[in-house]
């Protein structure tokens, strides 16, 4: 595996992301009263305002990478709202600039005499919770595929795309492995596009992250997802071992049983910009 290419706007790269939005996403996370689909909302928008702070320069936003949500439930879209609805992926220049909307909230603030203030702060929202209908994850692995296809024609140069897939069920039309493995086979001269599977559970217990083994893991779904999950490359692997993650050549872009803090901390390393100029 190579997955050393430069980062910039003359070949950029691509983060997509699929959302399980069944119905059974309305359950908590494991050991939090928050619902799994707003959880999941929360930590895709805080992601996508990050990437476009880290692709701001003094002349505005640089287009180093496209971005991409599909959720699959009651039905397999993509999910983006406002004026991206529609959008399979679009320039994060885009993207940053126009969420679906924008939440004010409050925060606690150093106000310069050694206590704290409020001070309210407008959020993006791109993506809107939703929970609905079953799990169709072959079809969305599908759509990914049909999106990023082209995509990989038309930037042999770049990095290859990163596809981010968070889920808390067994995919209900179908084993997902030859999909996943279509999606994967595709490739730019930089190799092949990158597979990540985040379980998101109401069971309590220890966290997952970036296994090389599918010892310690509940069920055959769990160990099947993990067997979709590609082998961490050395950029994305040296992140997770700053970390704090202990890793080796066979660890896996694999998460389960992820409380809302592992998932963004999951979302983080695997989407975590190197080699941009």
């Amino acid at each position: 595996m190579a997955y050393e290419a430069e980062v910039s706007r003359s070949n950029p790269s691509a983060f997509l992301f699929l959302i399980d939005t069944s119905g059974s996403m309305l359950d908590p996370f494991a050991g939090n009263g928050k619902r799994k689909a707003e959880g999941v909302s929360d930590a895709i928008n805080q992601l996508l305002s990050n990437l476009s702070i880290k692709c701001s320069k003094s002349e505005g936003i640089r287009d180093y990478y496209e971005v991409g949500v599909i959720s699959y439930g009651k039905d397999v879209k993509p999910a983006f709202g406002g004026r991206l609805a529609g959008k399979a992926l679009a320039p994060i220049s885009e993207v940053a600039n126009n969420p679906a909307k924008l939440l004010e909230r409050t925060k606690k603030v150093d106000d310069g005499a050694g206590g704290l203030a409020e001070q309210k702060v407008k959020l993006p929202v791109w993506f809107e919770a939703r929970a609905a209908g079953k799990t169709p994850m072959c079809e969305a692995l599908r759509l990914a595929t049909q999106t990023l296809a082209p995509w990989a024609e038309a930037h042999p140069f770049s990095c290859p795309p990163v596809v981010v897939n968070i889920t808390d069920g067994e995919s209900t039309d179908g084993d997902p492995t030859a999909d996943a493995e279509h999606l994967t086979d595709l490739t730019t001269q930089d190799g092949n596009v990158l597979l990540f599977n985040c379980h998101i559970s109401t069971t309590k217990g220890q966290p997952i992250l970036f296994p090389d083994t599918d010892e310690g893991l509940p069920d055959q779904y769990a160990r099947m997802l993990y067997g979709m999950s590609s082998r961490l490359p050395d950029t994305i692997r040296e992140s997770a071992q700053r970390e704090g993650f202990k890793v080796s050549e066979g660890t896996r872009g694999f998460g389960f049983n992820a409380d809302l803090v592992e998932l963004i901390r999951f979302l983080d390393i695997g989407t975590r910009p190197s080699n941009m100029r």
